[in-house]
C-alpha cells in the first residue's frame, strides 16, 4: 500500500461507525506498523484531516468542515436545485421536505435537502446519509436508469436482501419492476424508508445522463393523498427544470 493510500485508508475507516481511533487500532486494522502510522496520522492532525480528544484517540478534523462549505457553495447541482426545490415545496406542501440525491459508490447519497416551513416528521434522509440503491424512490429512479449491466451486478451483489425488501423472485422479474420505473419517468414509495412517510421522486438528467434524483417526502392526510398525482407531476417538472439548467450549464463557455 503506498503512502498515499494508506492515508486514504485511515480516512475511511470512519466510515464505519466507529467515532475515534487510536494509532494502535489503525495500525492493527491496517495491517501497517505504529511508527509508520503515528506519521501519517500526525501529518493529518497537521492539515486539520484528524483530531485529538481525550483518551488518546482521534477524531475527523475541523478540515472536512471547511471543505463541505466549499462544496456547498460550488456544487452546480446545488446551486441550480435550490431554487427549484423552495418552489416545489409552495407548490405541494409546507408539511414535507424534498430531498436531492446522487449515486456514491453502490449507494445513493443525500447532498441537499429543504424543509417546509410548517411542522413535519423528517426523515433519516439528510446531507451524508446514503441509502441502498434499491430502497426508496429516490434511489430507484437513479437505479433505475443505470445500464443493464451494471444494473445485474448491483442485483447479483444484493440478491437476497432485495427479494426480501422488493418482493422479486429473480432477475428477471427485478429488472422488470425497475424499468417499469424509468418508463413512468418517477417512482413512489409508502413506508419504505421511514412508517407513514410517501416520496415521489423523478430523475434529473445532464445531457440526457441520469446524474441525480429529487424526491418529495411527506405524510399527507386524506385531503393531500388526494394531490398525489398532482404532487407526482409537480416533481416531474421540477426534475425537467434542473435537467434543463444542467445540460444548458454544461455548454456555457467558462
Amino acid at each position: 500500500m503506498t503512502p498515499a493510500n494508506r492515508v486514504l485508508a485511515i480516512l475511511q475507516l470512519f466510515e464505519n461507525g466507529q467515532p475515534v481511533w487510536t494509532v494502535e487500532e489503525i495500525a492493527r486494522e491496517l495491517g501497517a506498523s505504529t511508527s509508520t502510522t503515528y506519521r501519517h496520522v500526525r501529518e493529518l492532525v497537521q492539515s486539520g484531516f484528524l483530531d485529538p480528544v481525550s483518551g488518546a484517540g482521534y477524531a475527523l478534523g475541523p478540515a472536512f468542515i471547511r471543505y463541505d462549505r466549499i462544496l456547498r457553495q460550488n456544487d452546480e447541482l446545488i446551486r441550480i436545485a435550490a431554487p427549484i426545490m423552495e418552489k416545489l415545496l409552495g407548490q405541494t406542501s409546507q408539511k414535507a421536505m424534498v430531498i436531492l440525491c446522487r449515486r456514491f459508490k453502490d449507494c445513493v447519497m443525500c447532498v441537499f435537502e429543504v424543509h417546509g416551513s410548517e411542522p413535519h416528521l423528517t426523515t433519516s434522509y439528510e446531507r451524508g446519509v446514503a441509502m441502498p440503491m434499491f430502497l426508496g424512490a429516490t434511489s430507484k429512479v437513479i437505479l433505475a436508469n443505470l445500464p443493464d449491466r451494471t444494473l445485474k451486478a448491483i442485483y447479483l451483489s444484493n440478491e437476497q436482501t432485495i427479494h426480501r425488501l422488493l418482493h422479486v423472485e429473480g432477475w428477471p422479474q427485478f429488472k422488470e419492476q425497475i424499468r417499469g420505473i424509468k418508463r413512468a419517468g418517477y417512482a413512489m414509495t409508502d413506508s419504505e424508508v421511514a412508517p407513514g412517510r410517501i416520496g415521489l421522486a423523478a430523475p434529473i438528467a445532464r445531457d440526457q445522463q441520469v446524474v441525480a434524483g429529487i424526491s418529495l417526502v411527506a405524510v399527507p392526510n386524506t385531503t393531500e393523498r388526494q394531490r398525489l398525482t398532482e404532487y407526482r407531476d409537480h416533481v416531474i417538472e421540477a426534475a425537467r427544470l434542473i435537467s434543463a439548467e444542467l445540460s444548458q450549464a454544461s455548454i456555457v463557455p467558462r
